[in-house]
């Protein structure tokens, strides 16, 4: 009996190293999402397909650009879905066709075009198997993915230093998998969200980041001689998703401070890098 396809595994395996670094359990997920705490053990565990939708509900709690991940799952779809049959090569090869000569009867005829069929094949095959090879990458040992997509696929980041200031770490792409670290640990308010510094060595900047979070939350970041740069929980949705202040720019990890500011703006929590 044959396994699950690679592309099935390598998508489940991309779920669950996403959904590690949300920090939810099942049955957080399943407060947080549409789905439920079952459905969310079969899409983790390769067992049943998940949804798109599902697909990017993960990928917004985890705070990480969804477009890697929905690659993979393009590709595991279509062997769910049957439509990958119509495009694996065959298993054995096909002989070229003889040369036929002009002004045959037929020529070129059905067995050219059943040739260049199987080439096509071919290709897009090599294609996805180059795409299953980039977004599971392991790293020695751990048997886990160390990263969604090989680092030659990433764009480059948009901004460096100074020149972050003010700006969106996803848009400036300074937060993908592999290019930023959390600064020091995890915080929890007295209100019961939690914060943290993120840090990016490739855009030599810094942002805050909050979750568990209620409507009207904020927090700020700053370093010495700077604005501080805040993100407001301005709605629900907000609430069930990390949410991260703009950056500021500079390769000094140091002296930072990341505030807490709860809905109604009384009992300010500071903490510093």
């Amino acid at each position: 009996m044959t396994g699950p396809a690679p592309e099935c595994v390598a998508l489940a395996e991309g779920l669950r190293g996403v959904r590690a670094r949300t920090g939810l359990s099942l049955a957080a997920l399943a407060e947080r999402t549409a789905y439920s705490k079952s459905s969310w053990e079969r899409y983790l565990n390769g067992k049943k397909p998940p949804p798109r939708q599902a697909v990017e509900a993960l990928c917004a709690m985890a705070g990480e650009p969804a477009g890697r991940l929905l690659a993979l799952w393009e590709l595991a779809d279509a062997e769910w879905s049957g439509r990958a049959r119509y495009t694996r090569p065959a298993a054995q090869p096909s002989p070229s066709p003889a040369p036929v000569p002009v002004g045959a009867a037929g020529a070129p005829g059905r067995a050219w075009r059943r040739h260049l069929f199987v080439v096509g094949a071919g290709v897009a095959a090599v294609a996805a198997a180059a795409v299953i090879a980039a977004l599971s990458v392991r790293g020695p040992g751990t048997g886990q993915p160390t990263s969604l997509a090989s680092p030659g696929l990433d764009p480059a980041p948009g901004c460096q230093g100074k020149a972050c200031d003010g700006k969106d770490p996803d848009h400036m792409f300074c937060g993908l998998p592999g290019r930023v670290d959390s600064l020091g640990p995890q915080h929890r308010t007295g209100t019961g969200a939690s914060v943290e510094f993120r840090y990016s060595k490739e855009c030599a900047a810094a942002w805050g980041r909050i979750w568990h979070s209620k409507v009207g939350d904020a927090i700020e970041v700053s370093a010495p001689g700077d604005r501080p740069r805040r993100v407001v929980i301005r709605n629900t949705a907000d609430t069930g998703v990390y949410r991260f202040t703009p950056m500021v720019g500079g390769p000094d990890r140091t002296n930072l401070r990341l505030c807490f500011i709860p809905a109604g703006g009384t009992g300010r929590e500071c903490f510093d890098s």
